[in-house]
């Protein structure tokens, strides 16, 4: 990997805005210690591989986002063809976003997501606010989110559907975290097996609205004046304009909307297409512990969002054809809805429980890459070296000697012929970062105790957002500043142009209508820059 040619003086003293930091880092937190080389070791093992990648970009995004965001698309266009159009486009750019971070994930080696490529392009203090963001803002809010949607689609599966901020389904919420939170503190290879299942899960409820919807299409064909399922569909055409229903009651006439009107009512429906594709990003998380991550990342972003668009439109067409078109721009529970009125109210739970089963997935995902942030931001001594420490709880770090035999047992366990007969396989112990699990525990329930389902969302896509768009401007700034480079996987430069210009709409948009929230996420930043600048300044006495 070509480095940047300022760096021949090699004292660290002087570092260019473009200064490779994988060559040269200092001990302290003012230069940090470098992100482990790929061919060198890391934090983590390299055991995953692109199916592994596959099924947690797959895991994190379908999540509840397909089964609550088509009510307020829908709401927010005047017709059901508008609103696949919109699912494509924002499935499009989520696409490119990734292919983006795929670029970088290949070029600069690094845990952490986009942490190590701003660290690289911009310096130390732009890589430290995307861990300090991720660890304390988004990651937390994220699986807040989904613990309160977990706890809530079990509620509404009984009829109760306006009780959420009861301390009770908050406690509910914080239970079902801690929950997962143990789950994956095993191991990795654990949570990637019960990932794998329920990767599974999904695309089994993802199919049966499908077929549910073609079983609809058949019989109402078949028999024209049979009234089953929701019938718009086959008497409405599915470009006209129509007159939506929303939530409140009230009903939006697009005939007598501004240009201006109509801008804004599509902003919204792509803002919430672009959070039910959120998490495309997920796979660079893991890309330090994939075997081969030049070819295997940019196989596992470009077969599961392809796949994960499939899905979400195909499931979206099936919703027009099981309900009546009023009834999908007023509900929350699109998919529980449907089977409801399609197969009566035993199913209906059944579809709950289902749903309950693809968010818990979510939030194991979401869950397993959480401590990812926190261990690379440990690693560079940005936080406390306890959060860098993987396989127990507390500051003890392993001997080596226990490394090599968890290790070994785990090439035991994947072979099945161990060198040793006194070894065995039950002797590998956990390899989870469970000190930085439990960090993102505690801020996550803090979260679920503090806000509610829209602030956080809002609150994550700004903290979010705002770093997308400095990674993907950054991604562009590299192709012109460093052209020699080796980038085993290079997508047109429109490519991450498209994604710049959408993540910038998100954080302006999501500012202008919740300035409050924005003002939180610039303190966070505040305060981040204070912890910063502080621990740097200490590392700096203890030196002297």
């Amino acid at each position: 990997m070509p480095s940047s040619p300022e760096l021949e003086d090699g004292d660290g003293a002087s570092r260019p805005l473009l200064a490779d930091q994988r060559e040269s880092q200092d001990a302290g937190p003012e230069n940090g210690a470098g992100p482990p080389a790929r061919d060198g070791g890391g934090t983590f093992t390299k055991n995953l591989g692109a199916l592994e990648a596959f099924a947690i970009v797959i895991s994190i995004v379908i999540g509840s986002g397909i089964f609550t965001s088509p009510g307020s698309i829908d709401t927010n266009v005047p017709s059901p063809g508008a609103a696949l159009v919109v699912w494509l486009i924002g499935g499009v750019l989520a696409w490119t976003g990734a292919s983006t971070m795929a670029e970088l994930g290949t070029a600069i080696p690094g845990e952490g997501g986009v942490q190590p490529y701003l660290q690289y392009i911009f310096g130390n203090v732009f890589g430290f606010l995307a861990a300090w963001t991720w660890i304390v803002a988004v990651m937390p809010a994220t699986l807040a989110i989904l613990s309160i949607v977990f706890v809530e689609s079990i509620y509404s599966s009984m009829g109760v559907t306006d009780q959420a901020g009861r301390i009770e389904h908050k406690l509910f919420s914080i239970l079902i975290l801690i929950v997962i939170s143990v789950a994956n503190s095993i191991s990795t290879k654990a949570s990637t097996r019960l990932n794998n299942f329920f990767v599974v899960i999904k695309f089994i409820s993802i199919a049966a609205i499908v077929v549910a919807g073609i079983v609809v299409i058949i019989l109402q064909s078949t028999d024209p004046e049979r009234d089953i399922g929701g019938r718009d569909w086959f008497d409405k055409p599915w470009f006209g304009n129509r007159e939506v229903t929303n939530p409140d009651g009230s009903k939006t006439d697009w005939g007598g909307l501004g240009e201006w009107e109509v801008l804004g009512h599509y902003s919204a429906a792509l803002y919430g297409a672009l959070w039910a594709y959120s998490g495309w990003d997920k796979a660079i998380y893991v890309s330090a512990e994939l075997q081969s991550p030049a070819r295997q990342l940019p196989l596992a972003i470009n077969t599961a969002i392809p796949t994960i668009v499939l899905c979400f439109i195909t499931a979206n067409a099936a919703y027009y054809i099981l309900l009546p078109w009023d009834v999908v721009s007023t509900t929350d529970s699109v998919a529980v809805t449907a089977i409801t009125r399609l197969l009566g109210r035993g199913f209906g739970i059944l579809a709950a429980i289902l749903i309950c089963l693809v968010v818990a997935g979510s939030l194991l995902g979401n869950s397993f890459v959480a401590g990812r942030m926190a261990v690379a931001a440990a690693n560079m001594n940005w936080l406390p070296r306890i959060f860098a420490i993987v396989g127990r709880i507390g500051l003890k770090p392993k001997e080596e000697g226990e490394e090599e035999q968890e290790v070994r047992g785990e090439q035991e366990e994947e072979t099945g012929s161990p060198d040793n007969p006194s070894s065995s396989p039950q002797t590998a112990k956990s390899d989870a970062p469970i000190n930085a699990i439990i960090l993102s525990t505690i801020l996550s329930a803090l979260y679920i105790l503090l806000g509610n389902f829209r602030a956080l969302l809002t609150f994550n896509g700004l903290g979010e957002y705002s770093f997308f768009f400095l990674t993907v401007v950054g991604a562009i700034v590299l192709r012109f500043r460093e052209p020699g480079l080796r980038r085993p996987y290079k997508p047109f430069v429109l490519v991450p142009a498209v994604f710049a210009v959408v993540s910038g709409f998100v954080v302006i948009r999501g500012a202008f209508f919740e300035p409050v929230l924005a003002l939180v996420v610039i303190v966070v930043w505040v305060i981040g820059l204070v912890f910063y600048y502080a621990r740097r300044r200490f590392a700096t006495r203890r030196v002297e």
